[in-house]
């Protein structure tokens, strides 16, 4: 019985890791969608939305820390487990950057000139948008412990870093070409560098998501395409 006790026990706390790792997630997700809806339409409400959200998303990592080394010290897990726990402690810990990253850019918003007239800012939202889904399903992924779904997602990397490229081209050149416009264009490419990175950290997730699932690493990205 006590036996019994102590497995449902430790089920319910993963249980109660995984939540949190998941609340996290949607958070983080919530704000990149807001701050780039704030950037374009430069509605600084919703930016400054987004900015307090942050402390929100540190919060449950710290819920998450705390959790998981008390799961540590009194369960003392192994094998599965003890990936389980471990993998949840560290996507946390990615996740949160992600969170950053986002209130980077909803700061960005009141740094924008000219809206409406710089052309530039209407491609921001489509490598923003292939960004959120890459973290949209490494979080699905980790709900489902789907190494093959963790696996496309590092495969998608490739993509936000070309446009990424492809971005700071087109800027560098806006610059060059209208030089009223350095402001804003520096402002953009911070902006395309922080969803570049987030992209860079849905795929640390998916990296974690895979050897929770599976044990395996899956080691150099470029030879996974």
């Amino acid at each position: 019985m006590a036996q019994e006790h102590t497995v449902k026990a430790f089920d319910n706390d993963i249980a109660s890791l995984r939540g949190l790792v998941a609340e996290m997630g949607g958070l983080a997700e919530l704000s990149l969608s807001e701050a780039m809806e704030a950037l374009v339409k430069g509605n600084q409400q919703l930016a400054e939305a987004v900015i307090a959200r942050d402390k929100r998303i540190d919060a449950i990592e710290a819920e998450v820390d705390q959790l998981a080394v008390r799961i540590i010290a009194l369960r003392a897990p192994v094998a599965d487990d003890l990936r389980e726990v471990i993998a949840a402690l560290k996507i946390a810990g990615v996740v949160e950057r992600i969170g950053d990253y986002a209130k980077n850019i909803a700061k960005s918003t009141d740094k924008i000139e000219e809206r409406k007239r710089f052309e530039p800012l209407a491609l921001i939202p489509a490598m923003a948008e292939l960004a959120g889904s890459m973290v949209h399903d490494v979080l699905t992924a980790y709900a489902a412990r789907d190494p093959v779904l963790a696996r496309a997602v590092v495969e998608r990397d490739a993509r936000v870093d070309a446009f990424y490229n492809s971005l700071f081209r087109s800027l560098v050149s806006h610059m060059m070409e209208s030089p009223a416009t350095i402001s804003t264009a520096a402002q953009l490419l911070f902006v395309a560098r922080n969803i570049e990175r987030i992209g860079d950290h849905a795929t640390n997730v998916a990296e974690m998501v895979y050897f929770a699932a599976t044990g395996d690493y899956l080691t150099d990205r470029d030879e996974r395409v």
